[in-house]
């Protein structure tokens, strides 16, 4: 790349000195992974927004996670040893906890050395497998919409994101089962490039817990072109209405191929502590850990420690059954608010987002938007607009889901707003109230 130009500016006693302030030109990956535009979620920042403005747009939890777990932490900080290095692998008790919690679930005995890997969250872990995998120009087959950090995370490796949309029911409020994928588009997606394809099962944002027929097809598509598989699965202790969460690893020929991604931020409302974990065949496993300790080395020590805990006791305490329970309440309460309204939107099986209809939201043609949400461009105008007037109108905060798309499929989503109901019960019924002020303004 050509060395950056210095351009003549007025000092301060009007003497004239060279700009010095862009001197290195930055990488072009970060221009094709999205990384240097201004994202949604900063336009959606706090500062940005009303100060009593009730934030459903961002997927964290407003509450702390269990006192066991955070005693465990606590004990973990008190302690010499959980305050230094671990293995790059993972603290061995966690790696113990994992395969403990995870051997039922995958039908197999799990090796804590070669099989399980512990990461600086999931999207660290995910991160480290395109290190590992990925050549200059392979293509990653990523369903829409796409939890947005997959795209930095494959272009930044040299990677080609390829993008098939679910395609939602044509009619009004459905569950979110009916976005069904076309296994014809899928196959032709596949080329002589195609190296991995990302399944995000339960899905975000869409709530979409994949069938073991959807997965089946994947999976012969997968084992056909020689695919590595990467399974997205950290919302899969939360699945509602006692739908099936299959993991793709389980199928046949698919542990070879797939490696699994899970959360102990999700599982247990810790999404600051950074702790995740890979589980999958020696020959992922490997290559992905000689990529994360250059990465990070290791990972969290002592809130590893706290999450071995939880898991060694999250079934024993029924903490699992309880708290996904409990997110149903908290998804009720959501739903209900739009039923009150009149609205339609996609009823999640998994996850904690529910997809609001919001074709219909119908705000003054000269509402003063700012400069950030006009200049998104045409293809995404409607959702953030009608996200934004929300937010200001209506005091709570939701993300277009059109954000979560390549800009040729940004009509798909344009008309759904994601609202996070990882929220306390008081929080989730005051935003209902607030919501049932935006009637008014529907059309």
């Amino acid at each position: 790349m050509a060395p950056s130009a210095e351009k003549p500016t007025n000092g301060t006693n009007g003497v004239q000195t060279k700009d010095r302030s862009n001197l290195i030109p930055f990488s072009s990956r970060l221009r094709e992974g999205r990384a240097l535009a201004q994202d949604v979620w900063s336009i959606f920042n706090a500062a940005n927004l009303p100060s009593d403005c009730i934030n459903l747009g961002q997927g964290y939890m407003n509450f702390a996670p269990p006192e066991w777990v955070k005693s465990a932490a606590e004990e973990a900080l008190n302690a010499v040893a959980t305050n230094h290095y671990s293995h790059p692998k993972g603290r061995i008790r966690l790696r113990e906890a994992i395969k403990a919690h995870y051997e039922p679930e995958f039908g197999r005995t799990l090796d804590v050395e070669s099989e399980i890997l512990v990461t600086s969250g999931a999207n660290e872990g995910q991160y480290s497998v395109f290190v590992a995998f990925l050549e200059q120009g392979d293509e990653v087959i990523m369903f829409e919409p796409f939890f947005d950090q997959y795209l930095p995370s494959v272009t930044f490796n040299g990677g080609v994101p390829v993008y098939v949309p679910l395609h939602p029911p044509s009619h009004g409020k459905h569950n979110s089962r009916e976005w069904s994928i076309d296994f014809d588009e899928l196959r032709r997606a596949v080329t002589p490039r195609t190296k991995m394809i990302i399944v995000n099962t339960p899905h975000n944002p869409v709530g979409k817990v994949f069938t073991r027929d959807e997965l089946e097809k994947i999976a012969a598509i997968a084992e056909e072109h020689n695919l590595l598989v990467m399974s997205d699965e950290v919302y899969d202790s939360l699945v509602f209405d006692d739908n099936e969460h299959v993991r793709i690893a389980t199928l046949p020929g698919m542990w070879d191929r797939t490696v699994t991604v899970g959360s102990a931020g999700k599982m247990f409302a810790a999404t600051g502590w950074r702790v995740g974990w890979l589980i999958g065949p020696p020959s992922i496993i490997q290559p992905t850990l000689a990529a994360t300790t250059r990465i990070v080395f290791c990972s969290n020590s002592p809130l590893q420690e706290a999450s071995a805990v939880g898991l060694e006791q999250a079934k024993k305490r029924g903490f699992l059954k309880q708290q996904c329970a409990e997110y149903a309440e908290r998804r009720q309460i959501l739903t209900d608010a739009f039923d009150k309204m009149g609205m339609n939107y996609t009823n999640p099986q998994g996850s904690y987002f529910v997809l609001l209809d919001i074709s219909n939201v119908k705000w003054p043609e000269d509402y003063p938007f700012p400069a950030s949400v006009l200049g998104r461009g045409r293809d995404f105008s409607l959702g953030i607009r009608a996200c934004w007037f929300i937010a200001m109108e209506i005091g709570v905060s939701s993300i277009p889901v059109s954000e979560f798309y390549c800009e040729e499929h940004t009509s798909i989503g344009e008309s759904y707003a994601r609202f996070a109901f990882c929220k306390d019960v008081d929080t989730l019924k005051a935003a209902a109230e607030r919501l049932q002020k935006l009637k008014k303004f529907l059309v």
